[in-house]
């Protein structure tokens, strides 16, 4: 590190002599580095390619308003997506508001009353519950008469086979596969284990919906669960694939039935996917997926020199620092309210908007605890921003994501490391 840069960190409340750990461990990672930069270049050129192929035009980034008919920019963005996802169809949306609505809007268009739903890599995200109806809440599956079966990961992370095999029965009508770890410790699903479950799933009952929940793993490999036999990959854009500039929006694509089954639900049965207006929101959405392979690259490198610093420190964190990577998400197992709050709260000073405020746990509204989030982001929420949140609940795990660009995500894991140690 140069007296200059080392100069600034000082300056930026960065010790020196956390700063000197910080490039050691960093001339460590040139390899790994390399491999996902050879990673994003090849996400680079197929999100490229899905665009040219799609003759993405000037007139793709004007958008439209009131009832959005003949909107040519929003239907040539969901033919880039169903390029880049080697799907028959794909739903884009701003009218999608997050990754639970585009979740939820995916399970409700595709069950019916009746039908049962299947979860075999146990719980779903927290903010699940409600749309199942684990917790009870108004217009759940539940409510509408829509069962749902759950299998738990073995003790060593691995599928329950003989589980799931008993768990499917002729009302099984759709498996929602998580691959992200959500607020649970558990492995990361990679794409290739992901199609394993999926052809097994299909070996016992050929006809059930396949639908995996893609949040925070878009672009981290070369390949996406639609790729291996999922027949609806779904996330949010505010995560991966927004690139850090989609303002709002989330994703659905795969079978052409499944996808019309979601826009006759998100707009009216008889309307589908001919209305809603995409406004003036289709620059970013446009942009941001171009720079999301970039920008996703830029999330992994800070989630591993995060777990580097925090192994050094003695903190345990999952997946370990040497493991590999199928999403952006670095747990770090804090085992006390204090360091959890202390490490948000560094992130949240490392910050470019409200660096000065203060992150406290609040009830928020979806989940069952209390939850902590540092988020200062363009995009309010945005965890493909630099972020961290947990629940105030034991182990007192954070969950930390993010950094669209490599230098800031670099910068806020050592402004959480030092808050740790300063604490």
């Amino acid at each position: 590190m140069t007296d200059k840069l080392s100069e600034i960190y000082m300056e930026m409340g960065i010790s020196k002599t956390l700063a000197d750990k910080g490039e050691t461990i960093l001339n460590s990672l040139e390899n790994r580095f390399k491999a996902i930069d050879e990673t994003a270049e090849y996400n680079q050129l197929k999100v490229l390619g899905a665009m040219q192929k799609a003759r993405v035009s000037e007139g793709c980034l004007h958008g439209t308003t009131g009832y959005g008919y003949n909107d040519l920019g929003r239907d040539t963005l969901e033919e880039v997506y169903a390029n880049i996802f080697h799907t028959e169809d794909a739903l884009v949306r701003p009218q999608i508001t997050c990754g639970t609505h585009a979740l939820a809007l995916a399970l409700m268009s595709n069950l019916r009353p009746g039908d049962e739903l299947l979860c075999p890599v146990g719980k779903p995200y927290d903010t699940l519950d409600e749309v199942i109806g684990i917790r009870p809440s108004i217009g759940s599956l539940a409510e509408y008469g829509i069962s749902y079966r759950q299998v738990d990961l073995l003790p060593d992370g691995s599928f329950d086979l003989e589980g799931i095999k008993n768990a499917i029965n002729e009302k099984t009508k759709l498996v929602e596969i998580q691959r992200s770890r959500g607020y649970a410790t558990r492995p990361t699903l990679s794409v290739e284990k992901t199609g394993e479950l999926i052809s097994y799933i299909k070996s016992v009952k050929n006809d059930v919906i396949c639908m995996v929940d893609n949040c925070y793993g878009e672009f981290v490999e070369t390949i996406e669960p639609s790729d291996v036999g999922a027949d609806m990959v779904v996330g949010s854009l505010i995560k991966n694939p927004g690139g850090g500039l989609s303002p709002i929006g989330g994703y659905i694509a795969g079978t052409s039935k499944c996808i019309e089954n979601a826009a006759y639900r998100l707009t009216s049965p008889g309307l589908g996917k001919e209305v809603g207006a995409s406004l003036h929101v289709l620059p970013n959405m446009y942009q941001g997926l171009f720079l999301a392979p970039t920008v996703t690259a830029s999330a992994l490198k800070s989630a591993i020199f995060a777990s580097y610093m925090l192994e050094d420190m003695g903190v345990e964190v999952s997946p370990k620092a040497s493991e590999t990577r199928y999403d952006i998400i670095q747990e770090a197992i804090l085992k006390s309210p204090d360091k959890l709050i202390a490490f948000c709260k560094g992130i949240q000073a490392a910050a470019p908007v409200d660096s000065y405020v203060t992150p406290e746990p609040w009830d928020m509204p979806g989940y069952d605890d209390q939850v902590i989030m540092a988020a200062g982001a363009f995009v309010s929420g945005s965890s493909i921003e630099l972020s961290a949140d947990g629940p105030l609940k034991e182990p007192y795990s954070v969950y930390f994501q993010g950094g669209i660009t490599w230098p800031h995500g670099k910068f806020g894991i050592l402004k959480a490391c030092q808050c740790l140690l300063d604490s």
